[in-house]
Formats: structure tokens, sequence, C-alpha cells
């Protein structure tokens, strides 16, 4: 059979799979269920089409596909839009994927209970150091990082803790971008941070004293798994009157024994 090519018009130019309709479809459903799940409150039709730049058929169209399959819910009075329990459902079980998670919870709480300050718990996905748990500790106002926040590598504990015990090609990512200010207090110097890590994995706990907040701290440890290799870290976190940029001997090790113990269920045989 003779193969036919399909003739082109003069200039036009051919479509990508990137550029096509399916494609464009699906990268607006997505972006629709990511800016939902990231608000505290319903939106309304009038404003996604505002912030999306489309018309409101159109953004109509895909919550009510997504209302469907229970990724989004809409308010029986307000008619507004916010995320679905069908999310809620799948990031759990998502969560519970990472191993440790489940493992860690009782150490966690244990944790939070003594120092009597939120504990964190972080991993590493696809080069990003996550938070997976936060339990909140005794205070009048609890901490904001919620489970699923993405820290910052160079800027805070859980992320100096990964580049000082994560992947080799952990740092070289980290510095082949410029590296954010968020505070005067942020290490923004390649120099800086490498001399920082290095201390990190001598002394074995990092802290990140008005480097991402002021008046903000953190105090984390590493996890490793059976092999020795680092999978996560635990951590205390909160103002910086109670996790002070020197912590006390005593909080040091109750994030560091927490960190140990979680390693050990993991089948840790320490160095």
């Amino acid at each position: 059979m003779a193969k036919v090519t399909a003739l082109k018009q003069p200039g036009t130019k051919p479509r990508s799979a990137e550029d096509s309709p399916a494609t464009e479809t699906v990268n607006l459903s997505l972006r629709l269920l990511e800016r939902l799940a990231s608000s505290n409150e319903s939106i309304g039709v009038s404003e996604l089409a505002r912030e999306f730049e489309a018309s409101k058929a159109t953004i109509y169209r895909h919550l009510q596909a997504l209302v469907l399959h229970g990724f989004v819910h809409q308010e029986a009075k307000t008619l507004r839009y916010a995320a679905g329990i069908k999310l809620f459902i799948l990031g759990e079980r998502l969560r519970e994927r990472f191993d440790f998670l489940p493992v860690a919870r009782e150490d966690m709480a244990r944790l939070r209970d003594e120092t009597g300050q939120p504990a964190t718990l972080s991993a590493l996905v696809e080069n990003q150091v996550v938070v997976l748990e936060v339990l909140q500790g005794a205070a009048v106002v609890n901490f904001g990082t919620q489970a699923g926040t993405v820290l910052d590598l160079h800027a805070s504990a859980h992320g100096n803790v990964a580049l000082a015990f994560g992947p080799p090609e952990l740092m070289r990512l980290c510095l082949a971008k410029p590296l954010k200010v968020w505070t005067p207090h942020t290490i923004c110097s390649p120099e800086g941070l490498q001399r920082l890590i290095a201390q990190v994995r001598t002394r074995g706990w990092a802290t990140a004293p008005n480097r991402v907040l002021q008046g903000v701290n953190g105090l984390a440890a590493p996890v490793f798994n059976h092999a020795g290799a680092y999978v996560g870290a635990v951590a205390v976190a909160g103002s910086i009157q109670y996790v002070p940029a020197s912590p006390p001997p005593e909080q040091i090790k109750a994030v560091t024994q927490a960190a140990g113990r979680i390693s050990r269920k993991l089948g840790w045989s320490g160095r």
C-alpha cells in the first residue's frame, strides 16, 4: 500500500503534542485543580476565568467535569468551587507510600510532647524537600507549615539536612540557580552554603534561624533506612523564643534521638 503524506498548508507550522487542544484542556484542568487545592476558600467561576484568562463557559465546563469525578466540590448555596474529597483521599494514599511515615508518627508525637513544639517530618521527592506530616505543639499560635509544603534546600533546616546527608548531586542542583533571599539572614552565597552544610554534616543536625521567616527557627536531624541512606528528616519548629538559634542540649538531644529511633525502626544499625 502506498504511503500517503499529508500536505502542509503554506506558511503553517506543524502543531506539536504540547500545543494540541487535548493537551491544553488537560493543562487547564490540572491548573484549576492546583489552584483550588491551594486555596483556603471556595472560588467562583468569574474569579477563575479572570485569573486564567479564559471564558467563563470554558472554566465552567472544566469544573463540571472535575465535579463529576469527585475531584472538585461545588457548594450548593454559593455555587462556588473547592477541592473535592477525592483529592484528599488520593493525597493520603500517596503519603502512605512513603513507608517511614506511619513508622515515624509515634516518635513525632513523643518529640512534640517532650519539646512542646510542632514536630515535622520531611522526605526528598524529585529533588525537593516536601513536608509529609506536621504535629502541632502546645503553643496558642500554631505553626503555619502544612503537609505538602515544599521547603527550600538552602534556607530551611530540613533542606540543609537533605543537602548534608542526601544525594551528592543535590548541592549541584541547588546551586544551579540563584538562591532566593527570604530574609536578610538567608544564606545565599554558594561558599557560605557549602560551609554551613559541612558543619551540619559534622554535627548531625541543622538549624535555620530567621532564614525563611523572621522570628522562626527549625531544628532538624536526618532519618536513615536499613542501608544507611538518607530518607528524610524529623524536626521541631517554631518561634525563635522557643527554638533558639543555638538550641539547648536537651532540645538537640530530643530531636536527634527521635531521628535515631525512627531510623532504627527502618533497620538502620547506626554508623
